[in-house]
């Protein structure tokens, strides 16, 4: 299985990506800005996803469509 970011780019355990757009957090206040860094991401059964922590938010699952590889 290889998880890809929205360029194409292959994505690891424990890589750094950048949102590529703005993202409102489902049950909280939060936005999340374009051009955020993510940091230490982990990779899930489901290639179009990962885990990872944001800023305030803990246990977070993103699409690897918003995402680009730092």
């Amino acid at each position: 299985m290889t998880v890809k970011d929205s360029n194409g780019a292959e994505l690891k355990d424990g890589d750094s990506v950048t949102l590529i757009k703005d993202l409102k957090v489902k049950g909280t206040s939060i936005t999340l800005k374009r051009g955020t860094m993510i940091k230490n991401i982990k990779l899930t059964a489901n290639e179009e996803e990962i885990e990872c922590r944001a800023e305030k938010v803990k246990d977070l699952v993103l699409k690897t469509c918003f995402l680009k590889k730092v």
